[in-house]
């Protein structure tokens, strides 16, 4: 089957651009639309790759004349928008020329027995793709993400996550009840309790909870903690970023399931 015809979009006024205008300021609306947008030729393969379909491939004009080989039927519908527009449908300094228009999928309910990372208020936006990154790469397919985490499909945190998000189950609006319902140990980080990382036996799977940047994890997520640990900082630092600690919390557990007999 042929695929259809590029529609081209030659006005600011267009109804889709300027759905994904507001989907780059407000970095929640994607809760409302239904819908995300994807920038990047690296973000748009990751989708693929993970069998996402797109509802739509928008390209710069000057980018689908010498890549439209290799874009052609992506995607339910195509875009060709105007050079002159295409800034304003990116808040990068140098934009990507293409991105897709893709259906949020349907929110998951968290799923017990698995390896989870659990989100307790992680605001900024880098951090949070960081973790989910991290996530995906060590082996936890479930990020909890309780109120108060940055918006996990937005823009920014889409960025961050380099494609992670389409390997992932991400529950956003969990609860306390919810981490306490997974039925794994949760372990949480600390800076004055706990064995040293480097030191412990890790559960696996577990739930790792990842607090706010400067008041950590909160009190009714730590009193479901089955244990804490500490990561050695020899340089003598007070704290590592949320982000950090995340990657090296999870590499750990996953280095230790791998060398577990059986």
């Amino acid at each position: 089957m042929t695929a259809p015809d590029p529609v081209h979009i030659e006005s600011a006024a267009n109804p889709l651009l300027k759905e994904l205008r507001r989907l780059l300021r407000d970095p929640g609306a994607y809760r409302r639309t239904g819908r995300v947008w994807v920038e990047g030729d690296h973000l748009c393969r990751a989708a693929l790759q993970r069998g996402v379909r797109p509802a739509a491939a928008l390209f710069a004009a000057s980018c689908w004349a010498a890549q439209q080989g290799k874009w052609a039927g992506a995607a339910a519908r195509t875009m060709v928008v105007d050079d002159a527009l295409w800034p304003a449908l990116s808040t990068l300094e140098s934009p990507a020329p293409m991105g897709f228009v893709i259906d949020l999928p349907p929110a998951p309910l968290p799923q017990a027995g698995i390896a989870t990372v659990v989100l307790d208020r992680v605001q900024d936006a880098g951090n949070v793709g960081s973790i989910l990154r991290s996530a995906a790469a060590f082996g936890f397919g479930q990020v909890l993400a309780l109120k108060g985490t940055a918006a996990l499909w937005s823009p920014k945190v889409l960025r961050a996550g380099m494609g992670a998000h389409f390997g992932l189950r991400l529950v956003e609006g969990a609860s306390a009840t919810d981490v306490a319902a997974l039925g794994v140990p949760a372990v949480a980080t600390s800076s004055h309790q706990g064995q040293w990382l480097h030191a412990a036996r890790l559960p696996h799977p577990c739930a790792w909870l990842m607090g706010h940047e400067g008041q950590g994890v909160g009190d009714e997520l730590q009193a479901l903690a089955a244990a804490h640990v500490r990561i050695a900082q020899p340089g003598g630092e007070e704290s590592l970023n949320v982000a950090a600690a995340a990657a090296i919390c999870l590499h750990a557990s996953a280095a230790q399931a791998l060398n577990s007999p059986g």
